[in-house]
């Protein structure tokens, strides 16, 4: 039976690609690089290891087909933000190597710009900035904190705080009391980036086998993926690039936890409803709920609302099944209809959904070891759009010991803490995911924070 790809997400259906998988590993071969996963991390991994040194053997190895995971199904955002807020990432690594993330990263959307441009791929890239606002007084706290912490960095010049008034020039939201806006980030056509990266990686000479399932990973003087039609022994290295997926492999069970992120897209709207919401420069929208929410005006013109809420599976399972959760799809539609008033009645014509891989500290890991010739990069709790383009380019400077310049930055060479075992997974992340929606609640309510609304808060910045 063909598996109907199209049907995972609005940006594979619109990809411009008959989505017709790859041949796939049909027995034992010898490479001199084997990357487990063809998402955004895997394909510029691979590209980047063929820029530097063509003559490389480098196959990549995938379960589905290129961008099936959270590279063809992510909300459009090309932007330069961290998992870890600039505020979180000075305490913890100091302001030279917070403002150097910050840095990197904006380097990173340039560059995906420039390799659209120069491989041809027409992801539909936009400049367009991001737009962080208040929707109600109390998320303008965190609005002026953000701020400020940007200018402990020296990057102030960066952002700037807008009034209700200077919003509204922009973009007409409900309940509005202020944004924080930068022209730093842009959007793009995740699907058409990603199977267009696969197609680069294929014209430099990679190889690309899909359909083929890792079951397990080998490190030492000769590296392998083994797969359930043979083994891919790599001379130089492996690398694992399966994000949120790569969890179904024993080893590395723990080393993240795929937390669903749904999205909502409306139908084309008309000119006289773009009219009415304005939003002509289509920045990257967002606000300061716990329960993170997400927009993006679409290439063709429709609205994509996407945020999390989907609860998490016990044994940190990932299916089909998990992509669609009516009850928070309901929520979104509503939430469309609360920022727009006017779109009442709107038609949604895709809903979509797929786990995001996220380490217990929140922070991105791109490590490879010298000693297992084993590669990894991953972590990065829904803001791997451009941090997968950088992990990509480090990973292959360390694989080919070539300098990147992003050596010392703090999630280089790095391991987060393993997740706990279970039942204690399940009990703490399903108490975080209903302690922080009870939050937003009360706090858009006009309720007294909840009692244990500190705790919540403390775990979510651990």
């Amino acid at each position: 039976m063909t598996t109907p790809y199209q049907n995972f997400s609005y940006w594979l259906e619109d990809a411009g690609d008959p989505l017709t998988p790859r041949p796939a590993l049909q027995r034992s071969a010898e490479v001199d690089v084997a990357i487990l996963g063809a998402g955004y991390s895997g394909l510029w991994t691979a590209y980047y290891l063929l820029q530097a040194n063509p003559s490389l053997r480098v196959a990549v190895v995938e379960s589905e087909i290129a961008g099936y995971g959270a590279s063809g199904r992510n909300g459009g955002w090309c932007s330069p933000r961290f998992p870890v807020s600039a505020g979180a990432m000075t305490k913890r690594y100091g302001p030279d190597a917070a403002r150097a993330v910050l840095m990197a990263l904006q380097s990173a959307v340039d560059e995906i710009h420039e390799v659209c441009q120069r491989e041809a791929i027409d992801a539909c890239f936009r400049a367009c900035g991001t737009l962080t606002v208040a929707r109600g007084a109390h998320q303008v706290g965190a609005l002026k904190s953000s701020l400020a912490a940007y200018e402990r960095l020296g990057l102030g010049d960066r952002y700037r705080f807008l009034s209700p008034e200077e919003v509204a020039e922009r973009v007409r939201i409900t309940d509005i009391h202020g944004a924080l806006y930068t022209t730093d980030g842009a959007s793009l056509h995740p699907g058409r980036l990603v199977r267009g990266l696969a197609r680069a990686v294929e014209a430099h000479g990679g190889t690309i086998y899909e359909q083929t399932r890792v079951t397990e990973f080998q490190g030492g003087a000769h590296p392998k993926l083994v797969t359930e039609a043979g083994e891919l022994i790599a001379k130089k290295a492996i690398v694992l690039a399966g994000e949120a997926y790569i969890t179904r492999l024993p080893k590395m069970h723990r080393a993240l936890l795929p937390v669903y992120s749904l999205i909502c897209l409306t139908e084309p709207l008309t000119a006289a409803q773009w009219q009415q919401i304005g939003w002509a420069q289509g920045e990257n929208l967002s606000s300061t709920r716990n329960t993170v929410v997400y927009l993006t005006k679409t290439h063709d013109g429709r609205i994509l609302f996407g945020s999390r809420g989907a609860p998490y599976a016990y044994g940190s399972r990932i299916s089909d099944a998990q992509d669609t959760h009516n009850e928070t799809i309901s929520a979104i539609q509503r939430s469309v209809v609360e920022w727009f008033p006017s779109l009442a009645g709107i038609r949604f014509t895709h809903a979509w959904g797929g786990p995001v891989g996220m380490p217990m500290d929140w922070t991105p890991a791109v490590r490879f070891d010298p000693a297992t010739r084993i590669g990894f990069a991953g972590g990065y709790t829904g803001q791997g759009v451009s941090t997968s383009n950088l992990a990509g380019q480090m990973l292959a400077g360390m694989i080919t010991g070539r300098k990147t310049g992003y050596e010392a930055l703090p999630f280089a060479q790095r391991r987060s803490p393993g997740w706990v075992p279970e039942p204690l997974r399940w009990l703490v992340v399903r108490y975080m995911q209903g302690a922080l929606q009870r939050i937003d609640e009360a706090a858009e309510a006009g309720k007294p924070r909840p009692l244990d609304a500190s705790i919540a808060e403390y775990l979510g910045r651990h």
